[in-house]
């Protein structure tokens, strides 16, 4: 199905970190606007549309605030990506970029990413000890470090970094975890303990009159009134 209106898209995930090997997808994320007239009738339009081959995952505009309003570190890094990953660029897309710190509230930030951290922790448990299993296990190994490292920077900072540094270091912590899973809980409790013991710079909540203000743009950019019948 073709999804128009796209206001912003671009490659994510391990292309994005600088964590991606040989036979590595490419991940796109992307955000749309819906015709507005369409949001009033007794069926609403379908919030995300979720592709493979090409994988790509795209949320409607109301549905990417939310969950970006909610700390998501999915969603969050549309607006945080290279200039060079972007694919789909328009003004109303650079607006958001614009307001993006105000989307943040340190409470949701500390809990979605160590959240999300401590499920790739128990998946770590999960698998099989096969070499396919192996793989799966670095596999979330090295996502629970990028969670706990990039959730830290942009609580302890405001910002976040996509691209990780020294990527070896990650595929290295993967090869150890997958041989050894409980070698992943130090640098968990690590992080737990440093997002406690740091104030950060984030207010307690995020600034939801922003993407409130943006959202309505983007209903009157995309509303085409019907003319009345006879």
């Amino acid at each position: 199905m073709t999804v128009t209106h796209i206001l912003l898209s671009g490659v994510v995930g391990s292309t994005a970190y600088g964590l991606a090997h040989e036979g590595s997808d490419v991940d796109r994320l992307g955000m749309f606007a819906a015709p507005t007239e369409t949001l009033h009738g007794l069926h609403g339009p379908k919030e995300s549309h979720v592709t493979t081959a090409p994988d790509r995952t795209l949320h409607e505009a109301a549905k990417w605030c939310r969950l970006a309003l909610g700390g998501n570190p999915t969603v969050m890094e549309l607006v945080w990506l290279p200039e060079e990953l972007y694919e789909v660029r328009t003004s109303l897309g650079d607006e958001l970029i614009g307001i993006r710190a105000t989307f943040l509230g340190a409470r949701r930030v500390r809990d979605a990413y160590l959240g999300y951290a401590t499920q790739q922790f128990r998946k770590l448990h999960s698998r099989a000890g096969d070499q396919a299993g192996r793989r799966r296990t670095a596999k979330h190994a090295r996502h629970l470090k990028r969670l706990c490292t990039q959730g830290y920077e942009l609580y302890a900072t405001g910002r976040l970094t996509i691209r990780v540094d020294d990527p070896q270091s990650y595929h290295d912590f993967g090869e150890r975890v997958a041989a050894d899973p409980s070698a992943a809980l130090p640098l968990l409790r690590h992080f737990e303990a440093a997002f406690d013991g740091t104030p950060g710079v984030l207010p307690e909540q995020p600034d939801e009159r922003a993407a409130e203000a943006w959202l309505r743009r983007v209903r009157q950019q995309f509303y085409t009134p019907h003319a009345l019948p006879a």
